[in-house]
């Protein structure tokens, strides 16, 4: 029977897979003999190994090995933590950065609380100006911002009311001087028996009805401020508003041709030499702000600082605000505290001497913690503190600095920066 090309290809492949197959299992079986030799090897030697002491054991040059390999990983960990917050600078960077050092140590702190406040006008020297009679203005003297002094003339008022006013005093007077010479006559006639004592009586009433006239009508121009003395009968209407005391104008309200109510507040004027600064006060910061304490002020908008005692806490608290109202007197000599600027009021309710401060400036955030960047050799290192007691300028540290170690204080924020360069580097 003759085979065909067909068939002869597929012994051939089925030739070659048995061939595979029997050096496989050739190869398996040499396999399992070297790991049973192995094996035995490896149990020889760790037999051999238990023979030998236990200064031998760990003195073999695997020990050394494992040793080695162990203090390398540890060296490692130590280098990467000292290199966790440090920053690098040598002493010329340092003096172009500015920084200023400062060493911490033992200080005096006062306790402060702050609060926020506003200067005012110290309402017990400011006075709403109105004329108290209607009428229409003739001339103005003052102008806004001027300083005045007491008795100054603002404005001038053309008024029917003063000129009734002044009228009723002029005819009471009149009417006086005739009932004091009546009431003389009659008196020596009297005195002479010429006539009847009823004619004497009648007399002094009416010199006694006149003089109550003209006090009353004196009284009514006492009363806005003029005097009976109008100078003329032209100037029967002529009112003049004066200056009540020192001060500066800061608000006018009536123009020349202008009509102003008896009771319009024309101007207002303020002695500035005081001011008020006035604050508010939670109900849980009741108890640490009392009359008589010591204050700071400090201007959010200016340099500016001063000194003062509280001379008013409010007993009430606000409907809508639920706080206390207090205020601080401060002079004002050169009027550098204007109404309406915005202050900090710092209370000292308490003071102590702490172990270890630093000035405040120095504190720096780092993530969620607050950070002192202390002195170590080649740069600086960031280092963690837990803050206490502050008055603005000095701030304890109760945890994480010792005294005698030399910190950044000025410009500490350029080596924040630096970290932070320092740190999106890393990440990169």
């Amino acid at each position: 029977m003759a085979i065909t090309n067909k068939q002869k290809t597929s012994i051939a492949i089925i030739l070659a897979g048995g061939a595979i197959a029997a050096a496989g299992l050739i190869f398996a079986g040499r396999g399992s003999a070297d790991a049973t030799t192995e094996a035995g090897h490896a149990a020889g030697a760790h037999s051999e190994d238990a023979a030998h002491g236990d200064g031998e054991h760990h003195g073999g040059p695997a020990s050394a090995a494992h040793g080695d390999a162990a203090r390398h990983t540890d060296g490692e960990h130590h280098e990467t933590q000292e290199k966790e917050g440090h920053v690098e600078m040598t002493p010329a960077q340092v003096q172009a950065a500015g920084l200023t050092l400062r060493t911490a140590g033992p200080a005096h702190i006062e306790g402060t609380a702050s609060f926020p406040g506003e200067i005012r006008f110290n309402e017990d020297r400011t006075a709403h100006v109105v004329p108290r009679v209607a009428g229409v203005v003739q001339g103005v003297s003052a102008n806004l911002g001027q300083q005045v002094k007491k008795g100054d003339l603002l404005a001038v008022l053309a008024s029917t009311a003063l000129s009734d006013q002044r009228s009723e005093l002029l005819a009471a007077q009149k009417r006086l001087e005739l009932a004091e010479s009546t009431f003389q006559r009659e008196k020596k006639l009297w005195e002479d028996k010429i006539s009847a004592e009823q004619d004497y009586l009648a007399a002094r009433t009416a010199l006694q009805e006149a003089r109550i006239a003209t006090q009353n009508a004196t009284q009514k121009l006492t009363a806005i401020g003029v005097s009976g003395n109008a100078g003329g009968a032209k100037s029967l209407n002529r009112f003049e508003l004066r200056a009540p005391f020192d001060g500066t104008v800061v608000e006018k309200h009536l123009a020349l041709g202008e009509a102003v109510a008896a009771d319009a507040n024309v101007f207002v004027i303020s002695d500035l030499s005081t001011v008020w600064a006035e604050f508010v006060i939670a109900p849980k910061d009741l108890d640490r702000v009392r009359v008589g304490e010591k204050v700071k002020i400090a201007s959010t908008a200016f340099d500016g600082k001063a000194e003062g005692t509280v001379s008013y806490v409010g007993s009430l608290l606000g409907q809508q605000t639920r706080t206390a109202t207090a205020r601080v007197t401060l002079p004002n000599p050169k009027t550098a505290w204007r109404p309406g600027l915005f202050v900090t009021v710092g209370v000292t309710d308490s003071s102590a001497e702490v172990p270890v401060a630093i000035e405040a400036e120095a504190l720096q955030s780092n993530g969620d913690q607050q950070v002192v960047f202390a002195v170590v050799p080649g740069g600086f290192q960031a280092q963690p503190v837990k803050t206490g007691r502050s008055d603005g300028k000095l701030v304890e540290i109760t945890e994480g600095l010792k005294a005698g170690t030399q910190y950044v204080a000025g410009n500490s924020f350029v080596i924040k920066a630096e970290l932070g360069k320092a740190g999106a580097e890393h990440s990169h």
